[in-house]
């Protein structure tokens, strides 16, 4: 039997009882008609899973007993970062979930001269915070343990100067860039 897991954004040690969040405790309770005493495995991007049990199912609050460390799938041992375009309406969604599932290290968005999104600072804040819930979801779907690092949206030219600043740490070997085949400006440019 597949054994439903729940992302829980807090620190977990063996014994403690910990809340779960409204959604989750939704998609438990409701959606998969859990029962106090059921089991669950709990992770919190952290790389560790935890076995916990189902203790309290309130209304309002749903609460789950850390019984202990249990051993996560492997991460993929390349440090992959993917910096993709800001895209519109859930695209932007279906490419985080499956750079997430694929074993993406990190996502960097960013901002184009054909980016069509443009996000004022409030707006940038709550697409982060719903993309960090894309990625949760889909580490909870693919059995990763570690969410991957999303970094806040970036210019190109301002990525291209942090990839500069980083030079010694990055091996140009390594480095793959995909850009328009079609385009007329070098990356020089």
């Amino acid at each position: 039997m597949r054994m439903t897991r729940g992302f829980v954004d807090i620190e977990m040690v063996t014994g403690q009882e910990v809340a779960l969040t409204e959604e989750l405790a939704n998609h438990l309770t409701r959606v998969l008609r859990l029962r106090s005493g059921d089991s669950v495995q709990l992770f919190n991007g952290d790389g560790r899973e935890y076995r916990a049990t189902l203790t309290s199912l309130e209304r309002k609050r749903t609460l789950a007993r850390i019984e202990g460390e249990v051993s996560p799938l492997s991460e993929s041992p390349l440090r992959l970062t993917l910096a993709q375009g800001l895209c519109r309406g859930e695209k932007m969604d279906l490419v985080l979930q499956k750079a997430t599932e694929l074993g993406a290290h990190a996502i960097q968005p960013l901002a184009t001269e054909r980016t069509e999104v443009r996000l004022d600072a409030e707006r940038e804040a709550r697409r982060v915070a719903h993309w960090r819930q894309v990625i949760a979801s889909a580490c909870e779907q693919s059995g990763r343990a570690s969410l991957p690092l999303l970094a806040a949206p970036l210019s190109m030219p301002n990525w291209l100067v942090q990839l500069g600043a980083a030079a010694p740490a990055v091996n140009p070997q390594s480095m793959r860039l995909m850009l328009d085949p079609e385009g007329d400006a070098s990356l020089r440019d």
